[in-house]
């Protein structure tokens, strides 16, 4: 029928990755849902939020405004325009269909098939944080771990920038036998923390995984659950480079059996500056996974 007004209504923008989350907060009054997802530019998020009215453009633009001031850049480009709910509802659910990786099967809360024989089903709603496994960087991560699983067994395990909690919950399959400790999900974000806590639960593996929040391996919760053995990092290229020297202090030494390191996260050509940076801490290629130009690392020490 025409000129029946909108059901929804869809705001977004980009930002990187220091000022996401900020803007995400900014967005919250005006939206009843909020996504970000890293987009193929490096450092590069999108944010969509959705709303059943038309947002107040001006306020709109003085919310975006207070966080670039606060960060001292220019204010991101909104894009505003009306969907329909139902075609929202549909694109959105098309979006994340059911995704095959090495033998874990990943599925939405919205699915309602049967897990494959001899897959490892993980659901997730990955809600306001990082993590569907559609990504390829995600993608390679569960591949590299498919793969260990073949010949190593861990006992402490940091699944650093867990956002969904889809790695750690990965994890918590795979070895479920070897493990002395806690998986330890770790994420600067609350919000990511509290979804990594959520999708645990639903998978039923809450007791087996403590997520933290605080500032990467600065937190007080990392540093007394280390040193560890297993280390998976999915974050972006420049984090991953300042953060090196401080993988390697919470690393187990070779001489107390060696541990491993998955690192993606960053484009094929940016690996090179990833790989130096942890070369430089002791650890030595592996091998890696390229997927849609995306590269991740497995070394080891």
């Amino acid at each position: 029928m025409t000129g029946q007004a909108p059901s929804l209504w869809r705001i977004s923008l980009a930002a990187d990755s220091d000022t996401v989350a900020a803007y995400e907060d900014a967005l919250d009054p005006f939206c009843h849902a909020i996504s970000w997802i890293a987009t193929e530019i490096e450092n590069q998020w999108q944010i969509e939020g959705f709303c059943d009215d038309e947002p107040d453009r001006d306020r709109l633009d003085q919310a975006m405004a207070a966080v670039a001031q606060a960060f001292t850049q220019q204010s991101p480009q909104l894009h505003i325009e009306p969907v329909a709910a139902r075609d929202w509802l549909i694109e959105n659910l098309q979006s994340f269909p059911p995704i095959h990786a090495g033998h874990y099967f990943i599925y939405g809360t919205h699915f309602e098939g049967q897990v494959p024989p001899g897959r490892t089903g993980i659901c997730l709603n990955p809600g306001r944080a990082f993590g569907s496994g559609d990504h390829a960087t995600t993608r390679g991560c569960l591949l590299a771990m498919d793969h260990l699983a073949k010949s190593f067994q861990f006992a402490r395990m940091l699944d650093m920038g867990c956002g969904s909690g889809i790695l750690s919950i990965a994890m918590a399959h795979t070895w479920p036998r070897s493990m002395t400790a806690p998986i330890t999900a770790a994420d600067n974000d609350a919000t990511a923390a509290r979804v990594s806590a959520e999708n645990t639960r639903r998978n039923g593996v809450r007791s087996r995984i403590r997520p933290v929040t605080g500032d990467g391996y600065k937190s007080v919760h990392v540093r007394h659950a280390g040193p560890f053995d297993l280390i998976v990092s999915n974050i972006l290229t420049n984090p991953l480079c300042r953060m090196a020297a401080d993988l390697g202090r919470n690393l187990k030494e070779p001489d107390r059996g060696g541990a491993v390191v998955v690192l993606s996260g960053f484009l094929i050509r940016d690996s090179n500056r990833v790989l130096a940076a942890h070369l430089s801490q002791g650890l030595h290629l592996v091998t890696w996974y390229d997927i849609k130009g995306w590269r991740t690392l497995v070394l080891a020490r």
